[in-house]
């Protein structure tokens, strides 16, 4: 019978519930257990999927199609159990469904009420995202205790732990123990009030995990422990770390795993967290460092790409260097400054929708195809390196895609219902094609054409995550091919173009992938895209380096 952990958050937000909760599992796992992780999120949205990256940070897509909170990404980097659509689910979610059971007369009259069966929909949601086949269940709940959209979580949670029994059930509450400067000292009071706070709807946490911008000393420890009924050896200390990768071994040497497996019952062998010192030891020692310029959209709030700046870190590490990313607005680009990417090893071009900035993405795809710096585009940044090559190589004036322009002459990208032939009259699909204006979601599988560079990167067949709504027009490929555009990778069935390169004849290394190949990176294995990609800005770093020394000899 799986068992739970319920991890709670307290104080402030952004205290780092998923990394914590990550850690965790990770410990867990390293003693041999089979681990999942559930995110509960209290908004009304059904899924990120439609929220702005400014406010929510990117949409983590699943195997299975799902948009989830980042959160879940963390999971996926911690642990090897894969993310599915039951491991994430919402406020939304949840009242869609029991109106949807209404609606059915399920209820068979009752008066529907948040208690009993809202909750009552929450812990079957719980229990779908943990399979028999695990030992246990790590749920993370969203939001502050004390938010009133918290509230239906934590009483779903708490009468999950009384049904099933205390040897079945522990609560991880993280919370904020501030540093006064004025004071000279932390502060433990609201720690002692969010916990107050949780003890009011019955819930007695097992654990505290205090974060605080440094250890926090026996002498507060002992403090929090006597105003919070929680025993002195589980108030564990968790300050800032240089490296999230430090954290599992951090809660580990305090005991929070031998602490659970106690609570929970469980016979285990020790933790082996051997692999994470390695990586620690590779992420504070490299042998160089490599620097990336991020020309996006999304700038200002560095969570919208979190999984691209891990999965770059990762290939970093497989490189023995360090990845300095540094953003560059892409709305901000012009033919004037262009030549700052001069500077940088390599060029990225991320994915985003919308109109805004899409020139600026162009003009990088452009400056790195004639300056010959590694060029990587993700999503709509293959799409802008498609037309620009339309633009520039193929002569194709005023190519664009109709996301931007609809009036567009040359839609040499567009939906699929869009796509128009040589003659300008639209070209409907086939009946049987069901990816018109819908989202393409979730993993697919392509062949890749041998003797490409995307072929000595994966192999015959490449197989990754998708979240986009507009492709490559198939009626433009050939004329772009002409022009030295290579289709490197394209589906079976629907001739959507998954891969696009220039011959490293050309360019060096320039490549545009429709799909998203961050979220399957993970600090163990990289991803063999992006250590590709690191590796060409090391090549070119050398390369610029050795053509500044030979001006200095000359």
């Amino acid at each position: 019978m799986t068992k739970f952990v319920f991890v709670t958050g307290g104080v402030v937000s952004s205290l780092g519930k998923g990394i914590a909760a990550a850690s965790l599992a990770a410990i867990l796992e390293s003693r041999g257990l089979k681990v999942t992780l559930i995110k509960l999120d209290p908004y009304l949205n059904v899924d990120p999927g439609t929220m702005s990256p400014f406010q929510h940070g990117e949409v983590f897509v699943t195997d299975d199609g799902a948009e989830t909170d980042l959160d879940l990404g963390h999971y996926e980097r911690f642990i090897t159990t894969r993310m599915k659509r039951s491991n994430n689910f919402t406020t939304g979610q949840i009242y869609k469904s029991v109106l949807e059971k209404e609606r059915r007369g399920d209820y068979l009259g009752k008066t529907v009420q948040v208690i009993p069966h809202v909750t009552n929909e929450i812990q079957e949601f719980v229990k779908r995202g943990a399979s028999d086949a695990l030992d246990v269940a790590i749920v993370e709940i969203g939001g502050t205790v004390g938010d009133i959209e918290s509230l239906p979580f934590l009483e779903a949670v708490r009468q999950m732990s009384l049904r099933l029994g205390p040897a079945h059930c522990a609560f991880v509450h993280l919370t904020y123990v501030p540093w006064i400067a004025a004071a000279g000292e932390l502060k433990t009071k609201p720690t002692q009030h969010t916990v107050q706070k949780l003890r009011e709807i019955g819930i007695q946490p097992d654990v505290l995990l205090c974060r605080a911008d440094r250890p926090i000393p026996d002498e507060e420890r002992e403090k929090i422990s006597l105003f919070t009924n929680v025993p002195l050896h589980g108030v564990i200390s968790m300050w800032d770390v240089d490296t999230i990768y430090k954290v599992p071994r951090l809660l580990h040497e305090q005991g929070l795993d031998e602490l659970i497996c106690m609570k929970l019952q469980l016979l285990t062998r020790p933790a082996d967290l051997r692999r994470w010192d390695t990586l620690v030891h590779e992420v504070e020692h490299p042998q160089t460092t490599v620097k990336i310029a991020m020309c996006g959209k999304y700038t200002d709030l560095s969570d919208s790409y979190k999984s691209l700046n891990e999965a770059l870190r990762h290939a970093g590490i497989h490189n023995h260097a360090r990845v300095r990313i540094e953003y560059v607005d892409s709305e901000t680009l012009s033919a004037d400054n262009i030549g700052q990417l001069e500077r940088f090893d390599a060029v990225l071009v991320p994915g985003g929708f919308g109109k805004r900035g899409v020139e600026g993405k162009i003009l990088t795809a452009q400056y790195a195809r004639e300056h010959g710096i590694p060029y990587l585009g993700i999503c709509l940044g293959m799409q802008v390196a498609t037309i620009e090559v339309a633009r520039h190589l193929a002569g194709l004036e005023g190519a664009n895609s109709t996301e931007f322009d609809p009036d567009t002459p040359h839609p040499v990208i567009a939906l699929i219902d869009e796509w128009q032939d040589r003659d300008g009259t639209i070209q409907k699909r086939d009946a049987k094609s069901d990816l018109g204006g819908t989202m393409r979601l979730g993993a697919q599988s392509s062949d890749v054409t041998a003797g490409t560079l995307a072929h000595q990167i994966y192999g015959k067949l490449v197989t990754e995550r998708h979240r986009h709504r507009f492709e490559a027009n198939e009626h433009y490929l050939d004329r772009l091919r002409a022009a030295g555009l290579v289709i490197s990778a394209i589906t079976q069935r629907d001739k959507l173009t998954e891969i696009v390169e220039l011959p490293q004849s050309v360019h060096p290394w320039f490549v545009g992938v429709q799909f998203h190949p961050e979220f399957k990176s993970t600090p163990w294995d990289g991803h063999p895209l992006f250590i590709s990609y690191v590796k060409a800005a090391l090549e070119h770093q050398a390369r610029r380096l050795a053509t500044v020394t030979q001006k200095v000899a000359a």
